[in-house]
């Protein structure tokens, strides 16, 4: 990967990521919390996002060293779940905005390859766009906090495992690092395998003419 194509991965990657927090105030807000927007974080400017791990230095290691795979993240937009209106799914809502953002944008890359009106240099921006934003969505579903699959997956358990569940997720949540740890060692030991289901998802939305 040459120098140019490792910019605008990495700025891809950033800005996916910054879509995927901002989506999540956005949902907060409509669903009765402004605390995302009274902080100043339902902006697409990158400054009040940015992470300087997990946004620039940690995808920027993984794509320097050629990694099968890669991802970021920002800095969390805060909402406050007891200003959400009641129901079991408010919280889910909020969580799975973000993922959803990137599916949007990965499946608006894919009809783009797809429509074959742009060119070869063209595709190959639009497959790294579509590539970043598959693998932001399927890694934050991994249901193991803090990700956002962790809050969807206790939205949707019986309830008679939810509240066991729901006990588990909130005190990984107060000590995040020990779940991104079970996570990383997750992806790194499935390292090539998460990658090639990335790719083949790729493929599978953008037809004969991703990659090309």
């Amino acid at each position: 990967m040459d120098t140019v194509a490792l910019i605008f991965t990495l700025l891809v990657l950033i800005l996916s990521a910054i879509i995927h927090e901002v989506m999540h105030g956005v949902a907060a807000d409509r669903l009765g919390d402004p605390t995302a927007r009274y902080a100043g974080r339902l902006t697409l400017n990158p400054i009040p996002h940015i992470d300087l791990y997990g946004s620039i230095l940690l995808p920027g290691l993984l794509i320097l060293s050629h990694s099968p795979f890669f991802f970021a993240w920002a800095k969390p937009v805060p909402y406050n779940p007891y200003n959400l209106r009641p129901g079991r799914f408010s919280e889910a809502i909020v969580a799975f905005a973000g993922p959803l953002s990137n599916l949007v944008i990965a499946l608006l890359a894919a009809a783009f390859i797809r429509s074959n009106a742009f060119g070869e240099a063209m595709d190959l921006a639009f497959s790294t766009i579509l590539l970043v934003n598959v693998m932001l969505a399927i890694f934050n579903m991994i249901p193991i906090p803090p990700l956002d699959g962790s809050k969807v997956l206790e939205a949707l358990l019986p309830r008679a495992l939810q509240h066991r569940y729901g006990m588990w997720r909130r005190a990984l949540e107060r000590n995040p690092f020990i779940g991104m740890a079970i996570v990383l060692i997750f992806v790194f030991v499935l390292g090539d395998a998460y990658a090639n289901f990335i790719y083949a998802i790729g493929s599978a939305l953008a037809g004969p003419l991703f990659g090309a």
